[in-house]
């Protein structure tokens, strides 16, 4: 079910995918996050997801007026947990709302798990 404004120049229509696209692109800026990750249901393996399937990671969910977001995320080794995912869900309930004017009510975060960083 897509997000729809009426403003005075006609219809806008965001659809949940290029919400999914934009939060996922925000978390990636975030301090501690190596990437979004997606779960092997079949065996419970962990991947993580390269630039372009971002979405595979982020769950999103439209409401009347806001949404609800799910991140599955990766963090990286030695970073406070509980840190990271208070920058994540700060900044993606300011930039949703700057960039696309919708709120967010809800952000669940998964840590699928936690990786060295090679540099």
């Amino acid at each position: 079910m897509p997000s729809k404004f009426t403003s005075e120049y006609g219809n806008i229509v965001i659809d949940e995918d290029v919400i999914a696209q934009i939060s996922g692109i925000i978390a990636m800026e975030c301090y501690g996050i190596v990437g979004m990750a997606a779960r092997n249901v079949k065996d419970g393996i962990v991947h993580l997801l390269k630039g372009d399937s971002l979405t595979r990671g982020v769950a999103v969910r439209l409401n009347e007026n806001n949404v609800s977001i799910d991140f599955h995320i990766v963090v990286e080794y030695g970073t406070k947990i509980s840190a990271v995912a208070d920058n994540l869900m700060s900044t993606v309930k300011y930039k949703v709302k700057d960039i696309l004017g919708i709120d967010v009510e809800h952000i669940k975060i998964f840590i699928e798990g936690v990786r060295v960083d090679k540099e």
